[in-house]
């Protein structure tokens, strides 16, 4: 019996290679999980060379090779890419996938790699600005166009878009405080968090999608298990109790879960735990 609401996993790209991060997408395809997440990053935390795949390339060429599980980011930086070539990538990755595209996308925060790569990264309420005209201009975008869009940030002049995305990727907004949880509630079909805030910040969530006239079931709530320094996924509650956890979170009020493999260990551990399904 797979558990109560979807589970899917995000493979680290840091320190991969595509060989093992394609083995890792089939294998937990196979084992009966929801979706594949990778993190929006350029570089390595730890040695400088260390190797990084590209999340939209590396997510196209996961779609290309599954059949099932959902692809997505978690969660695309907005600082990273201007968001008319963040909607081009995404239509594409949508038609390559046959629809299983999910947009996760927030204000981002990597200093030391912004500041390594030249990339802008102003202060965090200016980045809540261009976040929400981004997705606006996302939105636009899919429409197929022509498109005119004059914001504080970006602008379109009869901008065309084509192929359009069928159906457009839903985007969900990753929000680790209040404000950022309000934000996602207004603008996104979706919100993301860690264990450790959504619980927290459901409530005003909630509150802000009330304001907005917007119905609970018309959108997702996905909440990401981050483990702690040197804590093993295998020693995790979710994968001691693969299909409890789940429940209880789905009791909490999310709509699916996202866990973390860092590395081969973790893959099996997870391939492990489905047999508990």
């Amino acid at each position: 019996m797979p558990p109560v609401i979807p589970v899917g996993v995000c493979i680290r790209p840091m320190g991969a290679t595509w060989s093992w991060f394609r083995e890792s997408a089939l294998r937990l395809e196979d084992a009966g999980y929801a979706a594949i997440w990778t993190w929006d990053h350029f570089v390595g935390r730890g040695r400088p060379d260390t190797p990084v795949l590209e999340a939209w390339t590396a997510l196209t060429a996961t779609a290309a090779v599954t059949s099932r599980v959902r692809v997505g980011t978690f969660v695309a930086n907005v600082m990273n890419r201007h968001p008319a070539v963040l909607a081009r990538a995404a239509a594409t990755l949508q038609e390559v996938s046959d629809g299983r595209l999910v947009l996760g996308i927030g204000i981002g925060g990597a200093p030391a790699e912004h500041a390594a790569y030249g990339m802008p990264l102003p202060e965090a309420p200016e980045r809540v600005a261009r976040l929400e005209e981004a997705v606006t201009v996302l939105r636009l975008l899919w429409t197929g166009g022509p498109v005119t869009f004059h914001g504080r940030y970006y602008s379109l002049e009869d901008a065309v878009a084509y192929p359009v995305p069928v159906p457009a990727p839903p985007i969900i907004v990753g929000g680790e405080t209040r404000p950022g949880a309000a934000l996602a509630a207004r603008i996104g079909d979706g919100w993301t968090s860690f264990t450790e805030r959504f619980a927290v910040d459901l409530p005003a969530y909630l509150e802000a999608l009330d304001a907005a006239g917007r119905d609970r079931s018309s959108v997702h709530l996905v909440v990401g298990y981050q483990r702690g320094l040197g804590e093993a996924l295998a020693d995790s509650p979710w994968l001691r109790d693969p299909l409890g956890e789940p429940e209880r979170w789905r009791d909490v009020g999310a709509d699916e879960v996202v866990l973390t493999a860092k590395g081969p260990d973790d893959v099996d551990a997870l391939v492990r735990a489905t047999d508990g399904w």
